[in-house]
């Protein structure tokens, strides 16, 4: 295994636990009464049978404790009956999550190479955890079933391209607007001495400026181009417009308090604007409380 295959997993990972997703839906039955054992097991070996590779199949509890053997290619690990699985990623998260979800790749405790496991959460009628059932899958296998087509390749690359010019573009842009405002320091003279509300004001709003659309181009360059992407409540797209609104509140939220100190001190009349600039800094911020909750929401379905 390399780098690049955790790449092409990560990039594939939607793809492959939709696979599973469906095999496990279609196979196990789910949310019926009198659910047990005898009626899970044999559904899941036949996932195990269609899937040519499969290293093997089993089921937990609801207290992640291992109630059937492990069934492998070629026998059965009678020895696994009784352990507990509790503070396994495959338990927990689809306990968690309530859905079907796969897991990083770690070493298979049957064949010491790396694997991933699908696992699924079974429901009783009345909607309470019966089981979780299991499969075991090498990584390779996974990787290929992940696998992006050609089409997939060029627009990934396309858009990430797209991103760097895009983002390069933008970082030129702060750039200069930064060199803008530090040079308004020298052309205008501000000192102790020469001290104009007006050319501050100014120098801070290109500064401010400068910071917001910095910023936003530096979240681009690290996660579209980069692939740098963190463990977030918000991420991917969802983060960048967080990133980039949170980046514009400050900025407006700054102008509001320099409009605040200036019309306060060269035109009182005027100071309804500023009150204005600040009330569409608070609808801002609902507006992205709002968008930030119904973004998790639609994530963690």
């Amino acid at each position: 295994m390399v780098a690049s295959d955790i790449q092409l997993y990560s990039e594939g990972r939607t793809k492959a636990r939709a696979y599973f997703c469906y095999l496990f839906s279609k196979n196990i039955p789910n949310r019926l009464p009198s659910l047990s054992q005898e009626m899970i097991m044999p559904r899941l070996l036949k996932i195990k049978a269609d899937l040519e590779n499969c290293e093997g199949v089993y089921l937990l509890d609801n207290k992640g404790i291992q109630v059937s053997s492990t069934f492998t290619s070629d026998r059965e690990i009678t020895e696994d009956l009784g352990k507990i699985r509790a503070d396994r990623a495959y338990y927990y998260r689809a306990v968690r999550e309530e859905r079907c979800s796969i897991t990083d790749p770690y070493p298979s405790l049957i064949t010491n190479d790396l694997c991933v496991t699908a696992s699924a959460p079974v429901y009783c009628e009345n909607g309470d955890l019966k089981y979780v059932a299991c499969l075991d899958m090498p990584f390779d296998e996974v990787l290929k079933i992940a696998h992006l087509n050609t089409l997939d390749s060029f627009f990934g690359k396309f858009f990430k391209y797209a991103y760097a010019a895009f983002s390069l573009a933008l970082m030129a842009i702060a750039m200069l607007l930064f060199f803008k405002g530090i040079g308004s320091f020298f052309f205008n003279e501000i000192s102790l001495d020469n001290f104009k509300i007006k050319d501050v004001f100014e120098a801070t709003i290109l500064l401010t400026l400068s910071l917001a659309i910095f910023d936003l181009s530096k979240t681009l360059i690290e996660e579209e181009i980069l692939g740098r992407h963190k463990e977030h409540n918000i991420s991917g797209p969802h983060k960048t417009m967080v990133r980039f609104l949170g980046s514009i509140i400050i900025a407006l939220s700054i102008e509001a308090l320099m409009l605040v100190f200036k019309f306060a001190i060269t035109d009182p009349d005027k100071l309804m604007y500023a009150i204005f600039i600040m009330g569409g800094v608070s609808l801002l911020l609902v507006s992205l409380a709002i968008y930030i909750k119904f973004t998790k929401l639609k994530i963690d379905e």
